[in-house]
């Protein structure tokens, strides 16, 4: 589904970096589709000893992968949870987070502002950009539902957001997800599934959403979303008698933790518009053969895209195209501490929260 030009757009939008332990590329395209919705994150020191990133795959507009990209990782950063070394809490419940700080007064700006006041939100003008009296937000960073204005009652958006973030800390990875993005990482040249795609198909998906009044119709949540878990979407998350994990859509990501050791390559991070293409072991063989000639890493990513991009509109293909390529820099001895992963593309790694 979606419309789409008549030539894609290929110019690719992309950067590098790198730090003692890792290096970064990503890219991002927005194809055949009328308008770019992803975003991303990517921070090799989130603080002195963790990087974060994140791939956020927008539908509906824009404004909602852009929110995430700017604050989902301060949240995690200035979680209690991860002042006390509890990365996995303090993931999940930033995911949560997001779906609050967009409802109310400050919300509705902050989304009206990156959704260049031209993606449709219930209960916002187009145009109107409402400035509190106060000037210094810093005061209010964390009191998001204390801004007075003409929508201090926004209910939050109606387009929507996947999310899939990779923490790193040492030799401990922790993966959160919500939505259809994926992370995969390449063990000695074996690809493995560190997130689930949550398709309104599945049981334990199913199982909440009709249970919270909702329905699946033609494999849509509600008739209308493809997916069971995003962030945003407001209007299948306004059951009052209902905690926020067990909404028709929920924000609540499923969170892995898994320990990295010396036979891992890289980590993949992309939107769905990559695995609608390629399974992860093409996309791990892929890109082990780019990096026998490639060492921009933000290239391989490219190559990717070129790969997957249709040469027609419509179908597989035409997707918005999101990806970060995470290598990690081998140390100079030490043996490895982490258990075998399972190779099933659905696995679960050991270790998993």
């Amino acid at each position: 589904m979606g419309v789409y030009l008549s030539t894609p757009k290929t110019d690719k939008t992309s950067e590098d970096g790198e730090n003692e332990k890792l290096r970064y590329g990503v890219s991002s395209m927005q194809g055949w589709r009328t308008s770019m919705e992803d975003a991303h994150a990517a921070l090799l020191d989130l603080d002195e000893s963790t990087s974060f990133f994140g791939v956020y795959d927008g539908h509906g507009g824009q404004a909602v992968s852009k929110f995430c990209a700017k604050f989902l990782h301060q949240q995690v950063l200035k979680h209690e949870a991860y002042s006390a070394g509890d990365i996995a809490i303090a993931a999940q419940k930033s995911f949560l987070r997001m779906d609050e700080m967009m409802c109310g007064q400050r919300g509705w700006r902050e989304l009206s502002i990156l959704g260049n006041k031209m993606d449709q939100f219930s209960g916002m003008i187009e145009g109107l950009i409402w400035s509190p009296r106060s000037g210094n937000l810093k005061d209010q960073e964390d009191n998001w539902s204390s801004e007075e204005g003409p929508h201090s009652n926004y209910e939050g958006p109606a387009c929507g957001s996947t999310a899939c973030v990779a923490i790193i800390r040492n030799n401990k990875l922790v993966v959160a997800n919500a939505g259809d993005s994926r992370c995969v990482i390449s063990r000695k040249g074996q690809a493995y599934n560190l997130s689930e795609d949550h398709k309104p198909d599945l049981q334990v998906e199913k199982e909440r959403i009709y249970k919270a009044g909702g329905y699946i119709h033609f494999g849509r949540v509600n008739g209308s979303l493809n997916l069971a878990r995003a962030i945003g979407d407001m209007e299948m998350k306004r059951n009052k008698t209902l905690p926020p994990e067990d909404q028709v859509l929920t924000a609540n990501p499923d969170v892995n933790t898994v320990e990295l050791c010396e036979d891992d390559d890289f980590l993949v991070l992309a939107c769905d518009g990559i695995w609608d293409c390629m399974s992860n072991q093409e996309l791990v063989d892929f890109v082990h053969e780019q990096l026998k000639t490639e060492s921009k890493l933000s290239t391989v990513c490219e190559k990717v895209f070129d790969r997957c991009l249709a040469p027609v509109s419509g179908g597989e293909g035409c997707d918005n195209m999101t990806m970060i390529l995470v290598q990690f820099k081998k140390p100079e001895s030490g043996p490895s501490t982490s258990e075998p992963l399972d190779s099933s593309d659905s696995q679960e790694p050991s270790g998993s929260n």
